[in-house]
This record gives structure tokens, sequence and C-alpha cells, in this order.
């Protein structure tokens, strides 16, 4: 029951409530990025496989520049990066805007992290089951080794997370996300990792 009915009501709630309550400090993010992001704009949209792999535009703070080379070509994520986004980052402030994708109902507070659409041809038949729930904002790989675990360990991760999902697990990883984002725990502020989709191709293609 909790999953296939208590768990949305529960999210459009919740996240009407934080945007209510959070909405003074959007508008301060959003114009001090504006400024800080060279006309780059504060929003960042990125298409992903929502439940059952649905595309869908997933929202957060833009931290980087549009800058680029005398090729035309984007500089490197480094490079890009701006002070205030460093902040946003590292404080987890950037995924805020997501809130909106909860309340319409694209992802949950609690759940698989939307990845790449590029990844889908990847994923085990096991892995799969990820995108058979709405993801999340945050989940319970992110609270177990988050930007720190390998791919197969996300995914199995994950998969875990859908077949023991509850209310009693999400509140634990919601604490723990808290817990975490106050210590800072696990936060990559530049991602250096291997795309999933060139790991597997490096490794003979999709896991069996």
């Amino acid at each position: 029951m909790y999953k296939h009915f208590f768990k949305r009501a529960i999210d459009f709630i919740l996240s009407l409530l934080a945007l209510i309550c959070l909405s003074w400090l959007l508008i301060i993010i959003t114009v001090w990025l504006h400024f800080a992001n060279k006309g780059a704009g504060a929003f960042f949209f990125q298409e992903r496989p929502g439940k059952n792999a649905k595309i869908f535009k997933v929202i957060k703070f833009k931290s980087m520049t549009d800058e680029r080379d005398k090729d035309g070509n984007l500089l490197p994520d480094a490079k890009r990066l701006t002070k205030v986004g460093a902040f946003v980052r590292k404080t987890s402030i950037d995924e805020l805007p997501q809130l909106i994708n909860v309340f319409k109902g694209d992802m949950a507070l609690i759940g698989p992290r939307p990845l790449l659409p590029r990844y889908l041809p990847y994923y085990t038949e096991r892995e799969q089951l990820r995108h058979t729930v709405r993801p999340g904002i945050t989940g319970y790989a992110q609270v177990h080794g988050r930007n720190n675990s390998c791919w197969d360990e996300k995914l199995e991760n994950d998969v875990w997370y859908v077949e023991h999902l509850s209310l009693c697990l999400d509140v634990k990883i919601l604490f723990q996300t808290v817990k975490n984002v106050l210590a800072r725990k696990d936060i990559t502020v530049v991602t250096t990792g291997i795309f999933l989709d060139v790991e597997r191709e490096e490794n003979g293609g999709k896991n069996s």
C-alpha cells in the first residue's frame, strides 16, 4: 500500500511544503547564480529516464558557466565551475530544484538516482528493476557510498532498495541523507569517474 499509494501522496505533500518554506532560499540562489554564471542561466535541465524508463527533464541549479575555447568547445568542467557553483554543490543546494520534479510526479524524494538515458541499453535484466519506481533526489545508493562506489555496487544498491522499499527504509535514508549533507560526506564537486556505458563497452558490453 505504501509503495503504490502513500509514498506518492507523502512526496506530493512534503515537496509542496518544502517549496513553500524554501522559496526565499531558491530565489536568492537563483539570482546569485544568474550573475555568477555570466549569463548562462541559473538552472540546468537534462533528460533522464524516470519510472518505466519514461524520459523527463530533471531540474538542478546550474553550477557552471558556458565558457568555450577559441574553437567553440566547452572548457573542462573544472574551469567552468564557479565559486558559487562549488558552494551549491558542496552543500547539495544544487539538488533543491528537483523538488519541482517531485511535486510534478516525475521523481520521488527517495529512490534510485535518475541516470543518463544513454545508459539504458547497458543495464542487466536485474538492474532494470531500478526503473519500476520513481527516481529520487536521494536514495539508498547515495547514503552508502554516493560518488565513491563503483557502478556495479551503485546499481545493486538501487535494486536492493526497490526490493525492500518501505516507509521505515525511506525514513532511514532521509535522516542519513541529512546527516551526510551536514557532514559533507561523499560529495564530489567535479565529477571525474568513468561513464557506465564506457566502462561496460570496455568490459565487452552489457553485463549478463
